[in-house]
């Protein structure tokens, strides 16, 4: 495809004087951009985090059955993943399964370029009077296997969100926010936990099914019980949303293709 440049002053003509200034391309307009450069900047943080293991309660321990009640075992990210997801849901909400999934390429792909960056200045060579490439290494130095689990869970699970979402939506159009948004964190945050941690569990720590089980089941229940604290604030920023996003309309396209 060839690309016109903008006109000389002789490719105008007589009369026809070049512009006074210089050619840009336009942005476009709406707030999709900063939506989705705050969630991909949730996610890249959040899978850093979720390299450390954590522990609540740990001078306690109640078991029921396989199931390790306490100490709770989870990893550093556990505050964080439910913002991915509440983002998520207003990326769906108000802009549709296309453009959510596009915004969950743009995170996958610069998840991988962190990766990659990562490992890079990891393995660049440290300079005499750097004393802490170790403690580098440990901190960013993520293994294959918790970047295949954050990468798998997290597309997977952001796709799950939104397709749901999305469906709900095509039924329920503008009546039912709460339906849809719990709804699709449930599905959504299943398949994300469910997957994430049965890759990542032995690379952070975890090495019985209690534990397992454990990290599972709180991961799960923590992102849900987080979408249901702030459904206040997430019901504040779609309604501030749909009356200022100027595109914001009925369509005539189902809602998977929308």
């Amino acid at each position: 495809m060839q690309v016109s440049e903008p006109k000389t002053t002789e490719e105008h003509g007589p009369g026809h004087p070049a512009p006074e200034h210089a050619a840009f391309a336009q942005v476009a307009r709406g707030y999709y951009t900063p939506i989705v450069a705050v969630f991909t900047a949730t996610l890249i943080i959040s899978n850093i985090c979720a390299t450390k293991g954590v522990q609540f309660f740990t001078d306690h321990s109640v078991k029921l059955g396989p199931l390790e009640i306490l100490p709770i075992t989870t990893d550093g990210a556990w505050f964080l993943f439910p913002l991915a997801y509440i983002i998520g849901d207003v990326l769906s909400e108000i802009y549709g399964f296309r453009a959510a999934r596009r915004a969950i390429y743009y995170g996958f792909a610069m998840l991988l370029l962190t990766v990659v960056c990562f490992k890079i200045a990891v393995e660049l060579p440290a300079a005499t009077f750097y004393e802490n490439q170790d403690a580098f290494r440990t901190v960013i130095g993520t293994t294959p296997q918790l970047v295949a689990a954050g990468l798998a869970g997290y597309f997977v699970g952001e796709m799950l969100n939104s397709a749901t979402l999305v469906l709900i939506k095509e039924r329920t159009k503008e009546k039912h926010l709460w339906a849809r948004l719990i709804g699709s964190t449930v599905v959504g945050e299943f398949g994300d936990t469910l997957i994430f941690c049965s890759i990542a569990a032995t690379a952070i720590g975890i090495d019985s099914w209690g534990q397992f089980i454990n990290f599972v089941i709180v991961g799960f229940l923590w992102k849900t019980l987080a979408e249901v604290i702030v459904l206040p604030i997430t019901y504040r920023v779609i309604t501030w949303l749909k009356k200022h996003e100027p595109s914001y309309a009925p369509s005539e396209v189902p809602a998977l293709l929308r």
